[in-house]
């Protein structure tokens, strides 16, 4: 690292203080900014009936870079999208902000002619409140599902909620004392897919499925009815934070759980690509995550996707931050401050303020999208 002469920061403080937002109203001004400077396609679908913290509008936009105007939809495309739990926007469109600034990483994707979508603030409620859920408590990433059938059950959660959300913050002595013998008795990878893995049966609990699309999971198909419809080839990175150890970015495959479609992943990503379903990540398998979308909307496209899961804070904090903000949830007229306080802790749990953290995550995800251009680029 060399030090400015100016300001005496180092290279790598100067090149992450100004991509990543301290909220998402400013989140949204970097990415929309970045899209027009580098002649992208911007498009903003406007959340109804909800205004941010600051009173901000609040929407979902995609930009689009086209590798060659002429080819229409025939190019293969890369999808990068952020802040689908949307306190983890603070990472994702900072980290979006940099590869919209890159030159040589846009250069490269228009030689290997491939299209690029970015999607912002999937959640833009979620991002300005610095919730992980959306506008109707929904974790987006249990949504996508066949609200047709029947709703998965969870029985496992319905018997924690009142464990993991008691009905006084912080929680008491012997509530700990209870989910700690709970998790014992269950194990801990059962007791954790219990937790995670969404319910349907609480709407005002913790991983909440919803009990129909939402806004968000209706727009996203939207995008890929517009721009992935008659693509032959997509891949998809789709930027998480929270889980794992400190800064390093865990691909995990977002595709259909098969090994046919796993080896497709490490065929862009490597193979560290690893599989939620197989008992490989520091994730539980989910049913109904965004990314499933594509397959449903583009079934004519051979399709490589990961999330890639940039690790913040131990598993207990990550999990306390979460309870807390779904015991603020439910509150009629919390103090202003208890809910600043728990919104800090969120922020923190999924957002380290550190120069070197910033510099892993802004690194991993540049080699990852590299990665999707080449490998979706020559399959």
């Amino acid at each position: 690292m060399t030090a400015d002469p100016t300001t005496g920061a180092t290279k790598m403080e100067v090149q992450t203080s100004n991509l990543f937002p301290i909220d998402y109203a400013q989140g949204r001004r970097n990415f929309t900014f970045a899209a027009h400077t580098k002649r992208c396609t911007l498009t903003s679908w406007v959340l109804p009936g909800y205004k941010g913290t600051q009173g901000e509008e609040l929407a979902l936009d995609s930009a689009f870079f086209q590798a060659d105007t002429n080819k229409g939809n025939e190019s293969p495309l890369v999808i990068i999208s952020s802040g689908v739990h949307g306190v983890e926007g603070l990472c994702g469109s900072g980290c979006q902000h940099a590869l919209l600034q890159d030159e040589d990483l846009l250069g490269k994707a228009q030689a290997a002619g491939v299209d690029l979508l970015f999607l912002h603030a999937i959640n833009p409620y979620g991002f300005s409140y610095l919730r992980r859920g959306n506008e109707d408590n929904v974790d987006l990433n249990r949504n996508c599902i066949d609200f047709s059938q029947p709703p998965p059950t969870n029985p496992d959660y319905e018997a924690l909620d009142a464990l993991l959300v008691p009905a006084h913050w912080p929680p008491e002595a012997e509530n700990e004392l209870a989910l700690a013998r709970t998790e014992q008795i269950m194990g801990t990878p059962a007791f954790r897919r219990a937790v995670t893995s969404g319910q349907t049966s609480h709407p005002k609990g913790l991983f909440f499925s919803g009990r129909e699309p939402s806004w968000s999971n209706r727009t996203v198909r939207h995008i890929l009815q517009q721009h992935g419809s008659g693509r032959k080839r997509i891949a998809w990175v789709d930027i998480h934070t929270g889980l794992g150890p400190r800064g390093h970015g865990e691909k995990i495959h977002a595709g259909k759980p098969t090994q046919e479609d796993i080896l497709l992943s490490r065929k862009v990503w490597g193979a560290d690509v690893v599989a939620a379903w197989e008992g490989q990540s520091a994730s539980a398998q989910v049913k109904g995550p965004v990314v499933s979308c594509v397959y449903e909307e583009c079934p004519e496209a051979e399709i490589a996707a990961i999330a890639l899961e940039f690790g913040t804070v131990p598993y207990h904090d990550f999990m306390m931050a979460l309870r807390a903000d779904q015991w603020l949830h439910r509150q009629a007229a919390p103090s202003a401050a208890q809910t600043s306080t728990i919104r800090q802790t969120m922020r923190g749990a999924f957002y380290v303020d550190g120069d070197d953290w910033r510099g892993m995550v802004t690194a991993q995800t540049r080699v990852a999208v590299l990665q999707a251009c080449w490998g979706i680029g020559n399959l």
